[in-house]
């Protein structure tokens, strides 16, 4: 999962939307650096990439794409099931995606010590709604380009746009049977922390 996944499963207290987005810049041990409530949701971040990883929807999505492209299927994969979440927003949130975008942007204006590349990256996320901007397929192509600009061998996602364009309809099915389960598991998490 991406950013926006992340942060929809995540809770909706600021602690909670921050460590969500915390858990793909926060690496190793966590050792009381962030709050508590922080804290849990990378924990929570954590367990669901695990979940992900590990699940055979997901497993079975990742055997659609070309050997070539196999690497780096699942950062292609994440991209597009943000995609397809921004798409289908209104059947997976009781609010407009407009409402929760702002206040994810509003709660990390409002933090002044975001960690290591968030903290760059935070003001552009804002300025030119990427979470928002998902719902566009046509965006994939740019957030792919910048991914690639941070690989070692950036020409394996050349071509990615293309193979997503061509598996659009199956990639898309695999989100619809697979989201409602991470849900489910998110909110399970979720409950057994309070």
């Amino acid at each position: 999962m991406n950013y926006l996944a992340h942060l929809h499963l995540g809770g909706q207290l600021p602690a909670q939307l921050l460590g969500s987005l915390y858990g793909d810049f926060v690496k190793g041990r966590l050792q009381g650096q962030f709050s508590p409530q922080i804290e849990v949701a990378i924990q929570l971040h954590r367990s669901i990439d695990r979940f992900t990883d590990s699940h055979p929807l997901v497993d079975a999505a990742l055997s659609r794409f070309s050997l070539t492209r196999r690497r780096y299927a699942g950062i292609v994969l994440d991209v597009f099931f943000d995609h397809c979440l921004a798409r289908d927003w209104a059947l997976y949130a009781d609010q407009p995606l407009e409402r929760f975008t702002s206040q994810v942007y509003r709660v990390l204006a409002a933090e002044p010590q975001l960690p290591g590349r968030l903290a760059q990256i935070a003001p552009y996320m804002a300025a030119d709604d990427w979470l928002g901007s998902y719902r566009e397929f046509a965006v994939m192509e740019q957030v792919l380009r910048g991914i690639s600009r941070r690989l070692t061998q950036p020409e394996a996602l050349v071509f990615a746009m293309q193979e997503l364009r061509q598996l659009y309809e199956p990639l898309s099915e695999d989100f619809r049977l697979f989201y409602p389960e991470l849900q489910k598991f998110a909110q399970a998490q979720l409950t057994t922390e309070v």
